[in-house]
């Protein structure tokens, strides 16, 4: 019940960005979600995108510094609050999350997140029936 996160390391320098999306998208590979953190020095972009397997594969072959990663999606309501009590039971459970992202579609927000544990962070969604969202539910939206 992972989803494939692309994680990117760029320079932080004019074009390295525009150089991966326009990579991805002259492929016709969507993007679902994304973040950049960055430094003085270089940023690291994190993708979900329709085709993780294939990007990969494109991105490599351009020489970008690029790995897949195992991620958790969760769904919440839109409603102010709703982030926290989500993330409360990661808390209560004594489960660390690394790095979160979020973004909202309709009526739901879809919380991207890496945990310390993916398996205790899965039996904890399950445990409070809070909707875990499949990579092939992402992929298509």
């Amino acid at each position: 019940m992972t989803i494939k996160q692309l994680s990117i390391f760029l320079e932080n320098k004019s074009g390295r960005l525009t150089e991966v999306l326009e990579t991805l998208g002259n492929e016709k590979i969507n993007i679902k979600a994304l973040t950049i953190a960055d430094t003085s020095e270089y940023g690291i972009l994190r993708m979900i995108v329709s085709d993780p397997e294939n990007a990969y594969r494109l991105l490599k072959d351009r020489e970008f510094s690029v790995n897949l990663t195992d991620v958790l999606s969760i769904a919440t309501p839109t409603e102010a609050g709703s982030f926290a009590k989500a993330l409360r039971i990661f808390s209560d459970e004594n489960i660390s999350i690394e790095y979160a992202y979020a973004f909202s579609m309709d009526k739901r927000a879809i919380i991207i997140l890496r945990t310390e544990n993916t398996d205790r962070a899965i039996r904890a969604i399950r445990k409070h029936r809070m909707e875990l969202i499949r990579g092939s539910d992402l992929y298509e939206f």
